[in-house]
């Protein structure tokens, strides 16, 4: 014991521990969905990682850039002194629309990123400022780059310049460089790193399957990778959001391959905090869907009605029995209560 301690002594960085001090206490960002939190931690009272990569994919117009200012409005809210730095490739976030999502303007910083080595030198940079900070002095921080997908190299950039029409074969291992200097970095300053990336159809596979796109370098690097598909949600004939479906293709809090669907509105309300639990109380037995209705409170309610006064129905009480429902049915090392599949019949309803 004494030679350990004195190598963890020598070595004298703070990230140096004998494993029993090590705070393993896991930290997470509440998305602003109670549905989306039991999938992608296991609790509905959690969230994404605090300290971890999440990739956020799916195809083009699935509501990838829409989905991330939700989380990051929820982030900035829950932390009035906290910040995010937003790395954007597309040229698809402006002024506007940071202020369409309620996001406050003096807390969000938009760095444009055109190729992969640029946002790794910038994104490092950025993380050892943080570092240098004391750690009493370090304001909650997120990280999001949105996208992966729109990253040139430099090499490909000179060759278009030159007019060589030939594939840049060193982008993927620019990207697996980038998140591997990066990982660790982001867990010792606690920052989360949101990644937005393209999906694509796998040719010539057996059943219809999506591959994200980017190489190997973000499927290692992410602690979590969520796939999202999409129905747009009416009001009338006006088109108020989406009906995402969000899937867990890979993740290291909570079980793999499960699916819900969360509503996204495309005004500052963003994520529905509620939409999702109604099915959720249904498969742990908390109350039946009869007809298109829920029996609760004695009483049987359309789901839309419901969603309309959530607080009314959705009691700390209820929040809490909903919490180990999740439990149960995300959590790794739990038995399934019932089954989480597309219910797109209590969709109908709302």
């Amino acid at each position: 014991m004494d030679f350990l301690k004195e190598i963890v002594k020598e070595i004298g960085d703070d990230y140096t521990k004998l494993a029993r001090d090590i705070d393993d206490t896991e930290k997470y960002v509440d998305t602003g969905s109670y549905i989306f939190n039991g999938l992608v931690s296991g609790s509905i009272f959690g969230g994404v990682s605090g300290n971890k990569i999440t990739a956020i994919a799916g195809e083009s117009s699935t509501g990838k850039t829409f989905f991330s200012l939700a989380v990051v409005k929820n982030f900035l809210d829950s932390n009035p002194d906290g910040y995010c730095l937003y790395f954007d490739t597309e040229a698809a976030v402006n002024k506007n629309l940071i202020a369409s999502r309620g996001i406050d303007l003096d807390r969000l910083v938009v760095i444009n990123v055109v190729t992969i080595e640029e946002f790794r030198s910038k994104a490092l940079r950025a993380v050892d400022i943080y570092l240098k900070k004391p750690e009493d002095e370090r304001k909650p921080c997120m990280f999001v780059l949105d996208s992966l997908g729109m990253l040139s190299t430099e090499k490909e950039i000179t060759d278009a310049l030159n007019d060589k029409q030939v594939r840049d074969m060193t982008k993927s291992q620019l990207v697996k460089g980038a998140f591997r200097m990066l990982t660790l970095k982001l867990g010792q300053a606690n920052v989360p790193l949101i990644v937005t990336n393209h999906t694509y159809d796998v040719i010539g596979a057996y059943v219809p399957t999506k591959e994200m796109g980017g190489g190997s370098g973000l499927k290692y690097a992410a602690s979590t990778i969520i796939y999202l598909s999409k129905k747009k949600e009416k009001d009338g004939t006006t088109i108020v959001g989406n009906l995402i479906k969000a899937k867990t293709a890979k993740s290291r809090l909570s079980k793999e391959n499960k699916d819900v669907t969360v509503r996204l509105y495309y005004d500052e309300r963003g994520l529905d905090r509620y939409y999702g639990l109604l099915e959720l109380g249904e498969i742990g037995g908390l109350w039946k869907n009869v007809a298109g209705r829920y029996e609760m409170n004695g009483k049987k309610v359309y789901a839309k009605a419901i969603y309309k006064e959530p607080e009314k129905y959705f009691t700390d009480e209820v929040l809490e029995q909903l919490d180990q429902i999740a439990k149960v049915e995300f959590s790794y090392g739990n038995g399934n209560i019932g089954t989480s599949g597309d219910d797109d019949s209590a969709e109908s309803d709302l």
